[in-house]
């Protein structure tokens, strides 16, 4: 199932998109939200697929809250002006509805966010049951010791690409696979548990602060409230059933008053 979200500050609008979502088989309704606000609580703690967002909103806009997103979800934009259109592409987003929009219209825009739902999942695929492994997944067995100057090598896009610890920066969980951000290269999706990878990750350099997001301790470059700094674009929440452990390692680390 798809987990979405239906933002938009109109009621009417927002009860038939949420019902719209209901009725797709393989969508499945996590939040219905007025403004971007409410959406952003729920994005920091859930792991949501795909969201139906509508742009014209008060305080802030659907275009301006995807464009501010780290990682977005699968997007469809919702809207009664048509010159939105192509903006809205330029944020990679899948579909587009203009207002008033109808069922065939809105199966058109699920079966896009199924189609991209279903491509990130290709891009992820395991190594089939049956089928010998490839010597750099056994390499990793063997070197997938915690250690900070260690390697990792990880299945992505039917590669098997080796990954240097340190150059991790973080680690974002995105339902049943991860996007893993490396210094100087995109980003890698695998088909992976936050827990596995954890699991194998030197905690004396890295740290679950989310049930989202792992982070590379030797990446961050400030702490401010409830966030982690990586740089002038990258702030990551810290999820409340992490605040004490990393509190004690600030607190380990913290020279002052």
């Amino acid at each position: 199932m798809i987990k979405c979200l239906a933002i938009d500050d109109e009621p009417l609008a927002l009860r038939q998109l949420a019902n719209y979502i209901r009725k797709m088989p393989f969508l499945e309704m996590a939040g219905e939200c007025q403004n971007a606000l409410q959406a952003k609580k729920i994005l920091e703690n859930e792991m949501i697929d795909a969201i139906f967002i509508d742009i014209n909103m008060p305080d802030f806009n659907g275009m301006d809250f995807v464009k501010s997103l780290n990682a977005p979800p699968i997007v469809v934009f919702t809207t009664a002006y048509s010159e939105y259109a192509v903006e809205g592409y330029k944020v990679d987003a899948v579909d587009y509805l203009l207002k008033p929009y109808g069922l065939d219209d809105f199966k058109r825009a699920a079966n896009k966010v199924k189609k991209a739902y279903e491509s990130l999942q290709h891009t992820a695929e395991p190594t089939p049951v049956g089928q010998p492994l490839p010597e750099a997944t056994v390499s990793m067995r063997e070197e997938g010791r915690k250690d900070d100057g260690g390697v990792l090598y990880f299945k992505t896009e039917h590669r098997i690409v080796r990954v240097s610890l340190p150059d991790i920066r973080y680690v974002e969980g995105m339902s049943e696979y991860l996007k893993i951000y490396i210094e100087g290269q995109k980003p890698l999706v695998v088909l992976l548990s936050m827990k596995k990878l954890e699991d194998r990750l030197p905690g004396s350099s890295f740290m679950r602060i989310h049930r989202s997001y792992i982070i590379n301790l030797n990446k961050i470059r400030e702490v401010n409230k409830n966030r982690v700094i990586l740089d002038e674009e990258t702030y990551l929440p810290i999820g409340d059933l992490y605040k004490e452990t990393f509190s004690e390692y600030l607190n380990d680390k913290f020279l002052g008053k």
